[in-house]
């Protein structure tokens, strides 16, 4: 539950405190120096559930080649894939394709800045419905993610899972309340999170520098926030064909959720007996996922999903996933000599986890 006394933070001292600390310390970052609406969207879909770090290289790309709502709204899908390749969860790149239609057709291109109005928009939930409001339009609205939600439940000392409906509403009305009454939304916000990303962090937290520690309740701070406890991972192995003629390499073209639009080697229905050309592991939500590659033999006719691909252009005109990445690249470099920009080839490519697929 709420500390009994939660409804008596002093707001408007806490988010001085969070300013004069944020203008201190506040890392600078692409979609914060220039927080345009069109850059916030694109930054808040691709910081799901990625890190910082990870985003930066591949948000700067974005801009350069969509540069505006317009011209992603006219991009095709496999332009769209093939950019975001390797920054994982791809629904979000087909959402933030599909949201800057929407925003052409439905409100002339320009984003619009109610946080109801946002949520109707593919793939933009309450948290980036509030976030793009906040970043983009400077409104003071209630924003929640990981980093803002563990340094609430500390603040406050909320004993809820905050994962759970309890716990999740508690910590919401929690950053309704501190909110500033008329605009501010941009700092506040951008100063919470950060917070949580350089100070309230998950493990070791760094109290004793904390802009608001002198308001926290939190008795045992790295044992907060409670969360259910976590999905137990599933393996699985899938089999690949390799299958190199005259025409270059054969791909698959995906459907369903998980990737839809992306190419892929193409499945084997039945796991080989011989032993694979390529094997490597990598993780998707709470899958950790083999994938074996065998040489195989085209079928004299092709599906409608199947299609060659010239051997010195497919990474560069098929977005794959991670793992089909690593092995097209590498069993490439092995047969043809071409450059490997995946893994090196040993007879098993050890177990990489640094991508998602």
């Amino acid at each position: 539950m709420l500390h009994p006394e939660s409804a008596t933070f002093p707001a408007e001292t806490l988010r001085a405190a969070l300013a004069h600390w944020f203008s201190a310390h506040g890392r600078v970052l692409p979609w914060r120096t220039n927080p345009s609406p069109y850059a916030v969207l694109v930054s808040e879909f691709m910081l799901q559930q990625t890190q910082v770090a990870t985003v930066m290289p591949y948000f700067v790309r974005w801009l350069e080649q969509f540069p505006t709502l317009h011209r992603l709204a006219e991009a095709s899908e496999d332009e769209v894939l093939l950019l975001w390749q390797g920054l994982g969860y791809y629904s979000r790149a087909r959402n933030l394709h599909r949201a800057a239609k929407v925003v052409v057709e439905r409100f002339g291109g320009e984003l619009p800045s109610d946080p109801a109005v946002l949520s109707s928009l593919p793939g933009v939930g309450p948290y980036a419905a509030g976030a793009i409001a906040a970043f983009a339009f400077d409104r003071p609205v209630p924003t929640v993610d990981a980093n803002i939600a563990r340094v609430l439940a500390r603040l406050a000392n909320v004993k809820l899972p905050v994962d759970s409906p309890a716990g999740n509403r508690a910590i919401w009305a929690l950053a309704a309340s501190l909110l500033p009454e008329k605009g501010g939304g941009r700092l506040h916000t951008s100063a919470l999170m950060e917070l949580g990303a350089l100070v309230c962090l998950p493990k070791k937290p760094q109290c004793l520098v904390c802009p608001v520690q002198a308001h926290c309740r939190a008795q045992e701070p790295e044992t907060l926030p409670l969360k259910a406890p976590r999905k137990a991972t599933v393996q699985l192995t899938e089999c690949a064909a390799w299958i190199l003629g005259e025409e270059g390499v054969l791909l698959e073209r995906q459907t369903g959720r998980r990737s839809g639009g992306l190419w892929s080697l193409p499945k084997l229905r039945l796991p080989p007996t011989t032993a694979p050309l390529f094997q490597t592991v990598y993780p998707f939500t709470h899958h950790r996922i083999t994938l074996q590659v065998h040489a195989a033999q085209p079928s004299d006719v092709l599906s409608a999903e199947q299609s060659w691909f010239a051997p010195e252009r497919i990474l560069d005109e098929a977005a794959l996933p991670v793992g089909h990445r690593r092995a097209v690249s590498a069993l490439l470099a092995a047969r043809l000599g071409l450059p490997n920009s995946g893994s090196p080839l040993p007879a098993v490519v050890p177990e990489q986890t640094s991508a998602l697929l």
